[in-house]
């Protein structure tokens, strides 16, 4: 029986194999590669994968999808978690989630996905927490969502998302997909995004992580308004000759390391906003 797609998992089948190859091609991954495929669906993505793979982990919250996932494929090859990915450990399913304390190696897990389009934000903020662990990440996206990710300042599309992702990840918006490439089309156009974790040696994180989530989320809550009205009683705690910020600047003007400044001086001051 052919499976209808479900509104309340936000599912469009990827039908293009065009786009399928193009996506593997642009993940280009290898026989010993650990890759997690984050709602598989009706395998467009997991089948060619498996065609490079040894082993492919996927998470699928629909049941009767990870039913048919798990009869296609033996566990030898397939492991599907069935749940929904939100609430999944990333780490756990890390090749190195086992290493011993001290051991130190290059991040190995890699991300994969056509991801519903009504958990796409919230999902990207949540794989955040394991950033340390993945080498890369490829997902297909709403392009709205994908021009608000790599959005640079003074962009209008430039926000809390951008902010948050750009101070962890170097990211590629690779290519667009149409909606007559998915059964059903949703409404949107669709794109393809290449998100790969900064190094070590040029990441910078800020000196209280809660601080600086905080501080993003505030600001852009009212992007319309100066930097200083946003910020409220805050803007008191900051010198801003010292930041090299103007307080009439708006939000979306500022760049990364401005609003790390910005965190780490109320950090300093021992300046703890709340949500």
């Amino acid at each position: 029986m052919a499976h209808q797609a479900r509104k309340r998992f936000g599912q469009h089948f990827l039908a293009d194999e065009s786009v399928v190859d193009a996506i593997v091609r642009a993940i280009d991954p290898r026989p010993d590669d650990a890759v997690v495929e984050i709602g598989p669906g009706l395998s467009a993505l997991t089948a060619p994968l498996l065609d490079r793979l040894d082993r492919l982990t996927v998470i699928e919250l629909d049941r009767d999808l990870a039913r048919r996932l798990r009869g296609r494929w033996g566990e030898d090859r397939l492991r599907v978690v069935e749940a929904d990915a939100l609430t999944v450990d990333f780490g756990d399913l890390s090749p190195d989630a086992d290493a011993g304390p001290g051991v130190a190696a290059a991040p190995r897990l890699r991300v994969v996905g056509n991801l519903p389009y009504n958990i796409s934000s919230p999902l990207l903020f949540h794989l955040l927490h394991w950033a340390g662990q993945i080498r890369d990440q490829h997902f297909m996206l709403q392009r709205e969502v994908i021009d608000r990710m790599v959005a640079r300042p003074g962009d209008s599309q430039y926000g809390r998302l951008s902010v948050m992702l750009q101070a962890r990840y170097r990211m590629t918006h690779l290519f667009d997909v149409p909606p007559e490439a998915f059964d059903p089309p949703p409404r949107v156009m669709s794109a393809v995004v290449r998100m790969r974790p900064l190094a070590a040696d040029t990441l910078r994180r800020p000196r209280d992580a809660r601080v600086f989530e905080r501080l993003v989320a505030r600001v852009f809550e009212q992007r319309r308004k100066m930097i200083r009205g946003s910020l409220g009683a805050w803007a008191e705690w900051l010198d801003w000759d010292a930041l090299g910020v103007a307080p009439t600047a708006r939000p979306q003007e500022l760049t990364v390391a401005q609003f790390m400044d910005m965190a780490d001086a109320l950090s300093a001051a021992g300046v703890i906003p709340t949500a």
